[in-house]
Formats: C-alpha cells, sequence, structure tokens
C-alpha cells in the first residue's frame, strides 16, 4: 500500500484553493488526513469564517472513516438518524464536501474535506486537488 506524501497533501490543498478562486466559491479551509485520520494538511484561506477547519476536517474524517465520499454518508444519514447522530461526538460530519483518496490500485489513503462553499463547490474543490496529483478519489 502507498502512502499519502506530505507533498501531495499539500499540493491538493493548493490545486483546491486555485479552483475555488476560478470558480468563485466563498474563501473556505481545506483538509487533508491520511487513512488513519491524522491531518497532513490544513489551511484556512483569508476571510473564511472560523469554523471552517473543524468542518472541513469533520468532514473528511467521517470520508475516510467509512471509506466513502461524505455525500454518501449524507444520504445515509437520512434513514438512520441516530446512528449518524451519535457520530457527531466524535468530529464526524456527514455533509456533502469531502471525498476519500485512493491510490493506483484504489486502496483508500486519505480523504480531502472542504467547507466554505455548497457542500458541490466543495466536492468539486477536492476532486480537482486530488486529479491534480495524479491519484483518484471516491
Amino acid at each position: 500500500m502507498s502512502r499519502l506524501t506530505l507533498q501531495q497533501a499539500n499540493a491538493i490543498v493548493e490545486v483546491a484553493f486555485k479552483k475555488a478562486r476560478e470558480t468563485k466559491v466563498k474563501p473556505l479551509a481545506v483538509a487533508v488526513i491520511d487513512e488513519a485520520g491524522h491531518v497532513k494538511s490544513l489551511q484556512r484561506e483569508d476571510e473564511a469564517s472560523m469554523l471552517r477547519n473543524d468542518v472541513a476536517l469533520g468532514k473528511a474524517l467521517a470520508a475516510v472513516g467509512m471509506g466513502v465520499a461524505s455525500r454518501t454518508l449524507l444520504d445515509r444519514a437520512k434513514g438512520n438518524p441516530q446512528f449518524f447522530g451519535a457520530l457527531s461526538s466524535i468530529r464526524f460530519i456527514p455533509q456533502t464536501g469531502a471525498v476519500v483518496i485512493r491510490d493506483k490500485d484504489g486502496t483508500v489513503i486519505g480523504a480531502a474535506g472542504a467547507s466554505g462553499g455548497t457542500g458541490d463547490e466543495d466536492e468539486a474543490v477536492c476532486i480537482a486537488g486530488i486529479e491534480a496529483t495524479g491519484l483518484s478519489w471516491g
């Protein structure tokens, strides 16, 4: 299994911010974590509101913890609110805006999450960053 490097994580954040500026997304935060949920890179743009780091990280933790995009978790949460509500105490945010990062073999090696735009915008900037590194997402 390959590992997510600091260089890759920082590149994901850099490209995500670039994509956000190109598409006029509000100022945001982007979190990139490894497969164990450890932060590799977490940055907040100037003018992004104070909770953006926490939300971006919570989305990424939810994605890597369950091995699927946070969009999928949002759909699952609608059918099982008690279970997903209990997870909120551990920084688990099942809202659209994070995707898992996969290596060339399809193994989950981390996740990227963003907060500041709409869920779709947050997800799109994460995907742009991941794709720019040559990794895949899910």
